[in-house]
This record gives structure tokens, C-alpha cells and sequence, in this order.
């Protein structure tokens, strides 16, 4: 009975560690414990002394020299994120000038679709976008023209001269804020017509004293270019028979600008604006056309040779001076013209 026990336990032990060790199946080991007499009682002893001792000596030799084991293997440890005990390294930043701790900044943003060189790309500032140019107020010709033009549109130019550093002023602000396509009809007439007045008197002051615009460039003073405005120089001829008339189609333009002439329509003592335009032009062709000194509208009637110069601009010109006139002038009546006086408009 007991040799038939000892047979039993070293079958099932035998069976135990074949199995741990990809060994007989199952089927096998339960044959073996059916049949005691077909296993040897020593083979099996040894066989489990032989496993005992082997657990002693991987797990000796595991914890002294790990590299003594060949044929068994310890499960691989589970790795787990270090924790960093100092900080990361880091990649040098490209060289650059030593900044000290005071003056020590961010790093430049480089731009990445900018290639890669060796020297730090360093970001600037764009350009400024130029300034829109502004519609002037024409303030200060306006204060100008009142205090050295009277009423009559006379002209005080020895006064005028003390104060020619203000017209260049006002000439220059003009130059910096040229016309632009979004100002509107009323802005870009009122520019124009100022221009010519003020760049006419600036050339009497130039040449002053003066008795006629006349004898200035060999009497041709129109045809001169020397007036800067944006990105063009201009003629007076240019500013009123390149802008003003072919742009605006306003006979009544040639009562607004004055070529420093007697028998020119005089000058206003007042700036034309985008507000006052409509109606200042209106009272400039009324009161030159109903004065005297300009025209004669009665029994016989002798007008401005401006009405002669410029005939193509006022059309039938009986309706159009109807229009303004105090006495109206009947059918079939001659309209003839008066002499020009290229004398000066002075006070």
C-alpha cells in the first residue's frame, strides 16, 4: 500500500512538472497514474530533486548574475515613464550676438516657409502705407484772401508779399493732398479753382513788383509749368483748360478763376469750398455780368471778350447771358465786345 502511494505522488509530480514544461499531455499523465508499474520510482526522484534544485539556482543566480542564465528566461519588467531628476536638454539656439540677463529676450520668430541660413532671421517692421490724401479746408487762403482782397476782387499785393511764407504754406498742402478719383465733383472743382488762384497771385508776388501779368515769361505767363501738385507739374493753362473745363463743363468756371488781369472777373475774398461752390459760382457770373465795368447790357450791348474767347462754352450766348442779366437782351440784337485791360488788379 505504501509502495503504491509513493508510486501515485511521483506520477502526479512527474506529470506536474512535464506539463509546466510543454511536456505530455494530459491523456499521458493519466495513463501513467493507471499504470505505476510502467514508471520507474528513481527516474522520478531524480527528476524532481533535479527541478527543486534548479528553482534554487535561477533564483540564486538571477539575483547574482543574470547573465549565467541561458536557457530560462524572467518575465521582462514592466517599464514605466521616468521622471526626469534635472531638466531636459535642450538644442542650442542659433548664434547670435550675447545678450546679457538685463537685455536678454525671446528668441526671434523665424517664418518657416523662409529657407534655413546660418544667421537668425530677424523680423522688421512693413512700410507704412501712405496716407490717403485729405480734401484740404482751404482755411488758410481763405483768411489770405480776406485780409489782401477787398470786396471789388482787388488785389493788395504789397501786403500780400509780408505774407507770402503763409500762400507757400497753403501751396504745399495742396501739393501733399492732390485730387483722388473718390473725392467728389464738388471737392475736386472747388481744389482746382483755388489752385489756379492762389499759384496766379504766387507768381505776381514772385516777380513783384509787377505792372501786368503779361510781362512775365515773355507774355506767355500761362504756359509756364511750375506748379507741383501730387505727382505732376502744372501750367495754369493745363489747370484750366486740361482740368476744369474739359472735366466739369461749367461756363461758369470762367467767372471763378482770375488771371491777375483789370479786366479779368475779379477775385472773391473768400475760398471756394465743396459747400459754398454751387452758389458762389452762381453770385460770381450774376455780379460780373450785371457789373458795368465788365459789360454794358442796354440799348447796345458790348460784353467781356472772355464771351468771345470762349464762345463754345456758353452756347447761344443771348440765352445764357438772360440768364443773369438785369435787362434782358431781345432777339436779333448784336452783342459785340469790349477791350481787354491786362493792366493789374491792384488796390
Amino acid at each position: 500500500m505504501t509502495k503504491m502511494l509513493t508510486y501515485t505522488l511521483n506520477a502526479l509530480l512527474l506529470a506536474t512538472l512535464l506539463f509546466s514544461c510543454g511536456g505530455p499531455t494530459a491523456d499521458t499523465v493519466t495513463s501513467a497514474s493507471e499504470s505505476p508499474e510502467a514508471v520507474s520510482s528513481e527516474p522520478a526522484l531524480d527528476i524532481l530533486e533535479e527541478h527543486e534544485m534548479e528553482k534554487d539556482v535561477i533564483k540564486a543566480t538571477a539575483e547574482a548574475s543574470p547573465e549565467h542564465i541561458q536557457d530560462k528566461k524572467l518575465p521582462e519588467p514592466e517599464v514605466l515613464d521616468p521622471t526626469p531628476t534635472s531638466k531636459p536638454k535642450v538644442s542650442p539656439a542659433p548664434p547670435s550676438k550675447p545678450a546679457s540677463d538685463a537685455t536678454r529676450t525671446e528668441a526671434p520668430v523665424v517664418n518657416p516657409k523662409t529657407p534655413a541660413s546660418s544667421e537668425p532671421v530677424v523680423q522688421t517692421a512693413s512700410a507704412p502705407i501712405p496716407d490717403k490724401p485729405e480734401v484740404p479746408t482751404h482755411d488758410v487762403w481763405n483768411t489770405l484772401l480776406q485780409q489782401h482782397v477787398n470786396k471789388a476782387g482787388n488785389v493788395n499785393y504789397a501786403a500780400f508779399k509780408k505774407d507770402e511764407s503763409r500762400l507757400d504754406a497753403y501751396l504745399a498742402e495742396l501739393a501733399e493732398n492732390a485730387p483722388t478719383t473718390d473725392w467728389t465733383r464738388r471737392e475736386g472743382m472747388a481744389y482746382w479753382i483755388n489752385a489756379y488762384n492762389a499759384a496766379t497771385i504766387k507768381m505776381i508776388l514772385k516777380n513783384w513788383p509787377v505792372k501786368s501779368i503779361m510781362d512775365l515769361h515773355g507774355g506767355k505767363p500761362w504756359d509756364v509749368k511750375w506748379i507741383k501738385l501730387g505727382e505732376k507739374t502744372y501750367s495754369l493753362n493745363n489747370i484750366e483748360h486740361d482740368i476744369l473745363r474739359p472735366r466739369y463743363k461749367d461756363p461758369n468756371i470762367h467767372f471763378a478763376v482770375n488771371c491777375a488781369a483789370a479786366s479779368c472777373p475779379p477775385i472773391p475774398n473768400m475760398a471756394f469750398t465743396p459747400s459754398n461752390l454751387t452758389g458762389l459760382m452762381e453770385s460770381r457770373a450774376r455780379n460780373f455780368i450785371r457789373n458795368p465795368a465788365y459789360n454794358t447790357i442796354g440799348e447796345t450791348v458790348a460784353v467781356s471778350k472772355i464771351f468771345d474767347w470762349y464762345a463754345e462754352d456758353f452756347g447761344d450766348l443771348r440765352d445764357y447771358l438772360n440768364k443773369y442779366a438785369a435787362t434782358q437782351i431781345p432777339e436779333g440784337t448784336t452783342i459785340g465786345f469790349r477791350e481787354y485791360d491786362w493792366g493789374l488788379n491792384k488796390q
